[in-house]
């Protein structure tokens, strides 16, 4: 694994002419922030070597190099999940690739479920934690020391300077925000109404299907991380209604601009 790693980095600096310290991941419905990228080179996942290829709807699958914020970056317009029938090592491969070219901070979004009374559809939240509820875990197996130790520390997932920061920069822009726990889940079904209030009971205020494993490898290497969730849908008793793919990613469309002025000014800001 860690020399497909070093191989897949070494094709993708051949390729451009930049060095991204800041990497970016965007989900289901929020590729659009790719719109404010100066982009230098955009490369099909399935133009790189030893990549995953994204099958889900509203991600797009490729990889774009070019700044943001005046800061060069590199960012993933759609991801990879467990349910889609990748291991571990496949989903947070890009991440690892990532740290090989120089990245050091990750910024991670998604749409997830409400679990939160308080929520409203479109709301967007700040994570400032995390449950994994994954069945597995990225990095179990021989521990590959040139990433990172064995036992990483997970006392601050998310960092707290940039939750600050954005926090700052919402109130500046009267955009509404809050700040909770995402649970991350294997999916491909969403939540039964049971558990909803299961993983509300354990202390979430969101549920969706990724960011977890991707954060857990980017602190492993000593990654920087901000996250933040748009609330697509509600898992609160009394507010459960049926809900397909195409209204997750019609409410991450419409709320996508908010995000879009956190994410960018925080990064001019780093």
């Amino acid at each position: 694994m860690l020399d497909n790693i070093k191989l897949t980095a070494r094709y993708l600096k051949s390729q451009i002419s930049s060095e991204p310290r800041i990497g970016i991941i965007l989900g289901t419905g929020l590729g659009g922030l790719v719109n404010e990228i100066n982009i230098e080179l955009a490369i099909p996942y399935k133009e790189i070597p030893n990549f995953p290829v994204s099958t889900v709807e509203g991600h797009s699958g490729q990889l774009i190099f070019g700044t943001l914020g005046g800061k060069e970056i590199v960012a993933m317009q759609g991801r990879f999940h467990y349910y889609e029938g990748y291991d571990m090592g496949e989903v947070v491969f890009p991440v690892r690739v990532m740290k090989f070219l120089g990245v050091n901070t990750l910024f991670v979004s998604n749409a997830s479920g409400g679990v939160n009374p308080n929520f409203e559809i479109g709301e967007i939240m700040i994570i400032n934690d995390h449950i994994n509820l994954f069945p597995t875990n990225p990095l179990i197996g021989p521990n590959m020391d040139e990433l990172g130790p064995r036992f990483p520390d997970m006392s601050e997932p998310y960092s707290k300077r940039m939750i600050a920061k954005a926090k700052e920069i919402a109130e500046n822009h009267n955009i509404r925000i809050s700040e909770g726990i995402y649970a991350g889940l294997t999916g491909p079904t969403l939540e039964t109404p049971a558990e909803y209030v299961y993983i509300r009971n354990i202390g979430s205020d969101a549920v969706g299907m990724s960011t977890v494993p991707e954060v857990i490898a980017a602190k492993h290497m000593g990654m920087e991380c901000f996250g933040v969730s748009i609330i697509s849908d509600l898992g609160v008793p009394g507010k459960i209604v049926e809900v397909t793919h195409e209204m997750v990613q019609d409410v991450a469309t419409k709320a996508e601009p908010k995000m879009t002025i956190i994410i960018s000014e925080l990064i001019q800001s780093l």
